[in-house]
């Protein structure tokens, strides 16, 4: 396995084809992603100029996109126009592709699973803010999971929406130690649900593409600070190692939300040759700025406890992920690149 470099400095730019575009700082990408969670449209929103000057391909939400928390579905819908209505997020919807997911607080249920009464209406107001199409297929699905794939001359990169909300079953509460909750029973519960899950599968199975991209609003690597995260299901962390293993897809990185903090994870998988990355990024209006530590035992990067959106920039020749961690203005938090072969 290669080893992985955590930059916490500007990087130095690096020879490509002349087919590439230049995007961040130096960094030159034949495709952009940036991504983000945790927003309120009632709090200054000052980074969605910054994310335009990135040149992305894509934004992608990672979850709580508003902060609903309610069985009300009108005010939900307000929200959501309220968000719509920010400029500088307008002005990026006009110019950039958008998808993304949802997490709890615009699900409408803090903490949230399958138990939620209003999902189904919930999910139509989602896909409004989304734009996705009254006739579209997804508005008859159950769930907000949905994939995309974007071809550029050379390569492809396929992003997998994940929704770790509609299918998921009770959480276990910690009522030992400080911490809100606690690994369910090994086999006990699920994340995503089986039509979901069979769907991921698939999509991992019949993927051609250079890299593929696994959109979660929750953390999958990171498990010990007692809040939501894939650990809450072991045996689903493990079941996701052994899917992407046996698709025999290629590049594939996780990206991920919720936290109020950004960091890069990595762990080897065996299987896999190169490590699985869980890039978090959170939040994009308020973050967890009273943050003094916690445990992870796959963190890679430094925690960035303010504002910040992520970008990945993929190099399909030498088949790298860039991997950043971006403030107000622009300013470069955090930075890592893994190579996929």
């Amino acid at each position: 396995m290669r080893k992985i470099v955590v930059f916490l400095c500007l990087v130095v730019a690096f020879s490509c084809g002349t087919t590439q575009k230049i995007t961040h700082a130096g960094v030159q990408s034949d495709f952009t992603i940036a991504f983000g969670s945790c927003n309120k449209a009632s709090l200054p929103n000052t980074l969605w100029d910054d994310i335009q000057k990135t040149n992305p391909d894509v934004w992608i939400w990672g979850g709580d996109n508003i902060y609903a928390d309610t069985h009300d579905i009108s005010k939900l819908r307000l929200m959501y126009q309220a968000q719509k209505a920010v400029k500088d997020y307008a002005e990026l919807v006009d110019a950039v592709a958008v998808i993304g997911t949802w997490d709890d607080h615009d699900y409408g249920l803090n903490d949230g699973g399958t138990e939620f009464a209003a999902k189904k209406e919930s999910q139509q107001e989602f896909l409004d803010f989304m734009d996705v199409p009254n006739d579209s297929p997804r508005r008859q699905q159950e769930g907000v999971y949905a994939s995309h794939e974007y071809q550029k001359e050379a390569g492809s990169v396929k992003v997998i929406v994940l929704d770790t909300r509609y299918f998921r079953t009770a959480l276990t509460p910690d009522t030992e130690t400080k911490k809100r909750t606690k690994p369910n029973k090994y086999g006990e519960g699920t994340v995503l649900g089986e039509a979901q899950w069979s769907w991921l599968e698939q999509e991992l199975l019949s993927s051609k593409a250079d890299f593929n991209v696994i959109v979660s609003s929750i953390q999958v690597l990171s498990n010990e600070h007692g809040f939501e995260c894939w650990g809450n299901f072991p045996h689903e962390v493990d079941r996701l190692k052994r899917t992407i293993v046996s698709s025999k897809a290629k590049g594939v990185l996780v990206l991920s939300g919720d936290r109020h903090i950004s960091e890069i994870s990595s762990t080897k998988v065996e299987g896999l040759s190169y490590p699985l990355v869980d890039f978090t990024s959170s939040g994009l209006t308020h973050a967890y700025k009273s943050f003094t530590g916690e445990p992870n035992p796959f963190r890679v990067s430094d925690v960035v406890f303010t504002e910040s959106f992520g970008t990945v920039h993929f190099d399909f020749k030498r088949k790298t992920a860039v991997f950043q961690m971006l403030g107000d203005t622009g300013e470069l938090l955090g930075e890592m690149r893994q190579t996929y072969e």
